[in-house]
């Protein structure tokens, strides 16, 4: 699997290089608890808050910004403006929280789910446990 790292907004500087290498140390952990096929090739899309409100409303009919929107053929559009703002509640930095933001994606794109309660509690911790691990 090949994962593509792009930057698509201007407001934020950020270390696309460190990005990419993350994102590939990160795709065979993914893969080895994959749930189903994963595209061979996944581009994580690095976008404004207006861009994933647009992409939000046309392709889920929901109104706003999000974190992560993630299609199934491989793409995985990623709000840094949202992420910035998790960062600064969650007490983290916004390298980390882009950094989980793939990972989620990427879990999506492996067959996990988090529309129930438990499915969002096993993704989180899974989603976690992989950014540790890719990241020492």
């Amino acid at each position: 699997m090949q994962v593509k790292v792009l930057n698509r907004q201007r407001k934020y500087r950020l270390p696309i290089s460190e990005l990419a290498t993350f994102a590939r140390t990160l795709a065979p952990l993914v893969l080895s608890v994959a749930r189903n096929k994963i595209p061979d090739e996944i581009s994580a899309v690095l976008v404004s808050d207006r861009k994933i409100s647009a992409i939000h409303q046309q392709f889920m009919g929901i109104a706003g910004a999000t974190d992560v929107i993630t299609f199934q053929h491989g793409e995985i559009v990623v709000s840094v403006e949202t992420a910035f703002r998790q960062a600064i509640e969650y007490e983290s930095d916004l390298l980390h929280e882009l950094r989980l933001y793939i990972a989620h994606g990427l879990l999506h794109l492996a067959g996990y789910d988090d529309h129930s309660e438990d499915g969002f509690r096993e993704m989180a911790k899974l989603q976690n446990e992989l950014v540790d691990r890719a990241g020492r």
